[in-house]
C-alpha cells in the first residue's frame, strides 16, 4: 500500500475550437481538437492526517477551495467515503491563465494520483463524471491521447495521435500576461460570426492530420476565441505574423489565450524560431518547446 505518489501534469493545446453558440444552461456549445502536450505541472501525494493540506511552489496560487487541486481532492474524498487526510504539493511550471489548461490538468491528475493513492476505490466512470462537474477541459486529461470534445467540452472522443504530426516540434509562447476565459467568451458576443460557428470543422480537421500533410491541414486550425483575444491585445496577431513569416506549417491561439503556439516541422527550425524571437519581442518572454 504506496502512501507517497509522484506525477507529472502535462497540459494541452486547442489545435480547434469552434463555438457554436450559447446553450440555455449559459454555457457555450463547442466542438474543439484538444492535443496533449508533454510539458508538465508536478504533483506530490502522500497519505497524511485527518485533511486536506495543498501547498504550492508559486504564492500567487490560492492553496484552499479556490484551487481546483483542492476542490478535486475534496470531491474524491467525499465521493470514495475516504476519513483520512493527504497532503499534496503542487510544483507550478505551466503558465496560468494561458490556455494550456494546467489548472483543469492538476485537477485531473489529483483525481488519478489520489484513486492511486488510495488503491483504486473509484472506477474511472465515477473520476469522469467528478471531472466533468469540476470544469470543462478536466475529462480530458483522465486519458493521455488527442481527443475530439464536444457539448461544453466535457464529452470526449480520444483519438489516435495524428500522423501528420508526427516528428513536429511545437513551439510555446506566453505573452507575460494571461486573458480570463470568463473575459474571453463575453466578448464573444460582438463577434457573431466567431459565436456562432458551423459545425463540423473539427472532425474535418481531424480527417486532414489523420489522412494528409500538416501544410494540407494547416488552413484549417481555428480559434472561435481569438476574434475578442487579438483585438484587444495586437501582440497576440504580430506573434502569429512573425510565426508565419517564418515559413511555420501552423499557429494559433490556444485555448482562451494568452499562449500562442506554432508548429514547427523540426526541431533546429523551432530552435532557430526561438532565438529570432526573443530579440524581437523581449528576452525574458517566456517559450517552451516541445515535441508533438
Amino acid at each position: 500500500m504506496s502512501r507517497t505518489l509522484q506525477k507529472q501534469s502535462p497540459c494541452k493545446v486547442n489545435l480547434l475550437l469552434n463555438i457554436l453558440g450559447k446553450r440555455p444552461d449559459g454555457f457555450h456549445e463547442l466542438e474543439t481538437v484538444m492535443q496533449p502536450v508533454n510539458f508538465c505541472d508536478e504533483l506530490h501525494f502522500a497519505r497524511s492526517g485527518q485533511a486536506i493540506q495543498l501547498t504550492c511552489s508559486d504564492p500567487s496560487l490560492p492553496v484552499d477551495s479556490r484551487n481546483l487541486v483542492h476542490r478535486a481532492a475534496a470531491a474524491f474524498m467525499e465521493a470514495a467515503g475516504i476519513q483520512e487526510g493527504v497532503q499534496i504539493h503542487l510544483e507550478k511550471k505551466i503558465p496560468q491563465a494561458a490556455g494550456l489548461g494546467g489548472g483543469s490538468g492538476n485537477a485531473a491528475t489529483t483525481l488519478l494520483g489520489l484513486n492511486e493513492l488510495f488503491d483504486g476505490p473509484l472506477p474511472g466512470k465515477k473520476l469522469h463524471s467528478i471531472a466533468a462537474v469540476l470544469g470543462s477541459d478536466i475529462p480530458f486529461f483522465l486519458q493521455t491521447k488527442p481527443a475530439l470534445a464536444t457539448g461544453r467540452g466535457e464529452q470526449i472522443a480520444p483519438l489516435d495521435f495524428f500522423p501528420a504530426l508526427r516528428g513536429t516540434m511545437l513551439v510555446l509562447v506566453h505573452p507575460g500576461f494571461g486573458i480570463s476565459t470568463a473575459w474571453s467568451y463575453q466578448n464573444l458576443a460582438r463577434f457573431p460570426d466567431a459565436l456562432n460557428g458551423k459545425p463540423g470543422r473539427a472532425r474535418k480537421l481531424v480527417e486532414l492530420l489523420q489522412t494528409k500533410t500538416l501544410t494540407e491541414a494547416a488552413s484549417e486550425f481555428y480559434n472561435s476565441l481569438e476574434a475578442p483575444a487579438l483585438e484587444k491585445y495586437p501582440f497576440l496577431a504580430l506573434l502569429q505574423e512573425f510565426f508565419r513569416a517564418h515559413g511555420v506549417a501552423a499557429t494559433l491561439m490556444s485555448g482562451s489565450g494568452s499562449t500562442t503556439f506554432a508548429i514547427a516541422h523540426d526541431h533546429a527550425t523551432a530552435e532557430r524560431l526561438t532565438a529570432k524571437l526573443k530579440p524581437k519581442f523581449g528576452e525574458n518572454t517566456w517559450t517552451a518547446i516541445v515535441p508533438l
